[in-house]
């Protein structure tokens, strides 16, 4: 009889053998369509082949069942098989009065649907206590760029608060961690506004923090490390672009380390776990031809491996946004970047960050959709170096 111990969060968190993503499996341009528990099965083997063990998912809306089939579908995957290993930080939405609406957000009073919301992750954390590690108390609901619904920090504390009195009283497992997910500015990493008392008691409350970092973003909206310096101007361009990788992922550094600063300075216990960063493939945006350049599949190839490297050097979960593309974000914008984050296309092409690994054969016998995982370009890299193009900084904003 196998008396193997039931990991926790805090034996997973910070474990270089459990490598983490941010989960959806949606396919099509709505997310009314849900993916099967099938699909859905098809895509975490696919993960897990990857060497995924931890999930994340962003909430629990009852017209949105995506999380739980994803909680049902590894379920069945370990009955399938007793071996098989695949944890879920679970998300919780949370919004402000009106968020999503045609009135205008109410953003000092919160969404009566945040009640529900946290009850029913509650309720599958109990239904699937060997899957559900975590629960995150919002998705970027404090940082005020999320002007169609972000809350103030008193919101995210209350329901915070209330996840961990569910936990002493016995209602949740005590080895349950909560957590809120959320920008690093949301979490004091930069101006002082947001270095409020409600922040510092959820800083006290929560079992970790989880924080945002996108470099890739602030390739525009802040662009000082994503300028080519004068000593690299005689670089060639793939060596112009190498170069402003390594300072994409000094940025991410620079950035975790002013949230570590700060949530240290007031709780020295706590420990920071990334939970999103990562870059996009395609944009004709901001981050395309006409704007900072920095989409391109090889650029992402190069955030991811550096990502990957740093926060397993330095035990820190990265749950790397995202696996597969998902075209409901930006749908009436088949370019738009929100749709090209994944590592996986929507034909099963794996972009050039995981080429490696279909070389290894780490997809053989596995599919999604009924497409065996190739990869991007034919694997011609010469093809896909021509779509790449150095940093730019100069064009009108």
């Amino acid at each position: 009889m196998s008396t193997k111990k039931e990991l926790t969060a805090a034996d997973i968190l910070g474990n270089p053998n459990y490598q983490a993503i941010s989960f959806g499996g949606y396919r099509e341009k709505t997310r009314e369509i849900q993916p099967t528990i099938a699909k859905l099965k098809e895509d975490i083997k696919l993960l897990h082949a990857m060497g995924i063990r931890i999930l994340r998912t962003y909430n629990v809306q009852p017209k949105l069942p995506h999380a739980s089939n994803v909680l049902e579908a590894i379920h069945q995957l370990k009955q399938e098989d007793p071996t098989f290993e695949m944890y879920v930080m679970l998300g919780a939405w949370i919004d402000c009065l009106n968020a999503w609406t045609d009135q205008e957000p109410n953003h000092d009073i919160e969404s009566p649907q945040n009640e529900g919301e946290i009850a029913r992750a509650a309720a599958l954390a109990n239904k699937y206590p060997d899957i559900v590690k975590v629960i995150a108390v919002g998705n970027e609901a404090m940082i005020r760029w999320a002007t169609s619904y972000y809350v103030q920090p008193s919101v995210i504390l209350k329901w915070v608060k209330h996840l961990q009195n569910l936990k002493k009283e016995g209602k949740l497992l005590k080895d349950l961690w909560i957590t809120s997910s959320d920008d690093f500015a949301s979490w004091g990493g930069e101006e002082e506004s947001y270095r409020v008392k409600d922040l510092e008691e959820i800083i006290k409350t929560v079992d970790y923090v989880s924080m945002h970092t996108y470099a890739y973003h602030n390739s525009h909206y802040n662009p000082e490390f994503w300028k080519i310096p004068e000593t690299e101007q005689n670089l060639t361009n793939l060596e112009k672009v190498n170069s402003a990788m390594k300072r994409a992922l000094d940025f991410a550094k620079m950035q975790y380390k002013n949230v570590s600063d700060y949530v240290k300075s007031i709780d020295s216990t706590k420990t920071i776990h990334i939970g999103e960063t990562g870059w996009a493939s395609i944009s004709d945006g901001h981050y395309g031809i006409n704007g900072s350049r920095a989409t391109d599949e090889y650029k992402q190839g190069l955030y991811y491996k550096h990502l990957r490297k740093w926060t397993t050097k330095e035990k820190i979960s990265c749950f790397y946004f995202e696996a597969f593309d998902e075209q409901w974000k930006d749908a009436g914008n088949k370019n738009g970047s929100e749709n090209h984050f994944g590592l996986i296309n929507l034909k099963g092409e794996a972009k050039f960050p995981l080429w490696d690994l279909v070389d290894k054969g780490t997809f053989n016998g596995l599919n999604r959709d009924g497409k065996t995982i190739t990869k991007t370009f034919n694997g011609d890299k010469k093809a896909l170096l021509k779509t790449v193009f150095p940093p730019n900084t100069e064009y009108p904003r």
